[in-house]
């Protein structure tokens, strides 16, 4: 099993997520997270005065997959949030060595189904 994790702007969700759905993936969280990349924020006018917003929001997208989903499921997330532009996103992919659903004590790649 593998943790495919995926920093996107936040407008691409739902696009991300319908991909997601096509591929198979039967589930996910997703979080709100702020942070920076190599951009390192902007500046803003606010009434007159200006400001650095140092942490831009993103979504953070947490998906477990058998291992033979995992560049099926990055493929899906590259195509649909990039934009082509600086801020976009990263994908991350872990291993992951133990999953137990909670209200069975299934354990293994018997979670994911």
């Amino acid at each position: 099993m593998k943790k495919v994790e995926a920093i996107i702007k936040p407008f691409k969700l739902e696009e991300v997520k319908d991909a997601l759905s096509k591929v198979s993936v039967q589930g996910l969280t997703v979080s709100e997270v702020k942070g920076f990349g190599r951009q390192k924020g902007h500046k803003e006018l606010y009434r007159g005065a200006e400001y650095v917003v140092e942490f831009l929001p993103k979504i953070k997208l947490e998906i477990v997959v058998v291992d033979e989903m995992v560049e099926e499921v990055v493929k899906a997330i590259v195509e649909t949030a990039s934009t082509g532009r600086i801020g976009d996103g990263k994908i991350f992919v872990l291993p992951v060595d133990e999953a137990v659903r909670i209200r069975t004590g299934e354990s293994g790649d018997a979670v994911l189904s």
